[in-house]
């Protein structure tokens, strides 16, 4: 599987999804858009990923480059390429297939539960996956649910936490992605900013946590696998 990834900033590193290409021999590039705003050609991968960042889907002002992405991911959906979107990632995607993005009621910092969202009508993409798991969140933002998405996770702090639309392309507001060193450099270059609230942990809750970590590298691959079947 050839694997491409749209990267925001240099502090949002890849985690377990670099671990997850490297174990299974899969080819993995990537666009920095912060360096280069050429983006690959739609012929070259069989994944898109789609990172998360420290900036908002409508900076355009500091990013020019935005819209320059905006338009290369609406052509990877158009043209039917299979798609996972990561925190910034996912709100990129909503705002792409026309839903708002806006200021989430709560900021969610740390690790919080996160359901499947459906009861007993999940999609099938629900299959092998947990109906609750542990995640770490980082983010201020939320979207709407895109016209023909279906949702697929939610949280006491946010209602979207994620959704698959067209039965390929995959928004996630959480990040599974993280590992210990993602953790800590998010902490290292954010933390001094971290606002109060109910859904914001104190930096030594967020550390350590072997056994949400573990699970969430299971959910990553675990996704990943499912991405891949459907190339």
């Amino acid at each position: 599987m050839k694997v491409h990834v749209l990267q925001h900033s240099s502090i949002n590193t890849l985690g377990t999804i670099e671990e997850y290409t490297k174990t299974k021999n899969n080819r993995l590039e990537s666009t920095r858009f912060y360096e280069t705003i050429s983006p690959p050609e739609l012929e070259s991968f069989d994944l898109l990923i789609i990172m998360g960042g420290p900036i908002g889907v409508y900076d355009y002002k500091d990013n020019p480059w935005l819209r320059d992405e905006k338009a290369f991911i609406k052509q990877a959906i158009e043209a039917g390429k299979t798609i996972l979107g990561i925190c910034l990632g996912a709100q990129l995607l909503a705002d792409i297939l026309g839903a708002r993005v806006y200021e989430n009621r709560h900021v969610e910092m740390g690790w919080f539960p996160v359901r499947a969202s459906g009861g007993e009508n999940k999609p099938k993409f629900f299959e092998g996956l947990p109906d609750k798991i542990m995640f770490f969140h980082w983010h201020s933002r939320t979207f709407d649910l895109p016209a023909g998405a279906v949702q697929l996770f939610e949280s006491e702090g946010c209602r979207n936490q994620g959704f698959i639309y067209n039965d390929r392309v995959i928004a996630l507001q959480f990040h599974p992605e993280v590992n210990e060193d993602r953790i800590l450099s998010l902490i290292k270059w954010f933390g001094d900013g971290m606002e109060n609230g109910p859904f914001v942990q104190k930096k030594e809750e967020m550390l350590g946590k072997k056994e949400y970590l573990d699970a969430t590298k299971k959910f990553m691959f675990l996704i990943l696998d499912k991405l891949k079947k459907l190339i």
